[in-house]
């Protein structure tokens, strides 16, 4: 790190959690990331399917495909102040189609750790006899 002024320092801060998802496709992997990412928000067993809401983008690199897909997801639940619970992902070439359902939070759904969002850090997407994993650090 470069030297400081007598006033400035750093301080350690551990504000990131690493998700992972599995799956036989890229896209199978890429909704279980999602998952993983929203069960830090909130338990996706306990978040009813009552409200649906549609991704679309377009994005030829896989690895930077997952962050917008993350990074939208958590956009969207924030704007319409819903948690989300499900998640699927599909794509023809560069254009992407996901959806994911949840409900409105309410009294009762657990809030866990909010995400801030998906980061360029620690981001893979690894393809090897039949299975895919994807790995992103998300901020918290």
């Amino acid at each position: 790190m470069p030297p400081l002024d007598a006033g400035d320092d750093y301080f350690e801060h551990d504000a990131d959690i690493g998700v992972i998802g599995r799956g036989s496709t890229v896209e199978g992997a890429f909704a279980s990331a999602a998952r993983a990412m929203f069960a830090i928000q909130s338990a996706p067993e306990s978040v009813r399917s009552l409200v649906a809401i549609q991704i679309d983008f377009e994005e030829g690199d896989l690895e930077l495909a997952l962050v917008r897909w993350l990074n939208a997801l958590l956009c969207a639940s924030r704007e319409r102040g819903i948690a989300l619970g499900e998640f699927g992902i599909g794509r023809d070439g560069d254009r992407w189609r996901g959806w994911a359902r949840g409900e409105r939070w309410r009294e009762g759904l657990e809030r866990g750790t909010e995400v801030k969002g998906a980061t360029l850090t620690g981001l893979s997407v690894s393809r090897e006899a039949g299975k895919c994993e994807v790995r992103c650090v998300v901020d918290v």
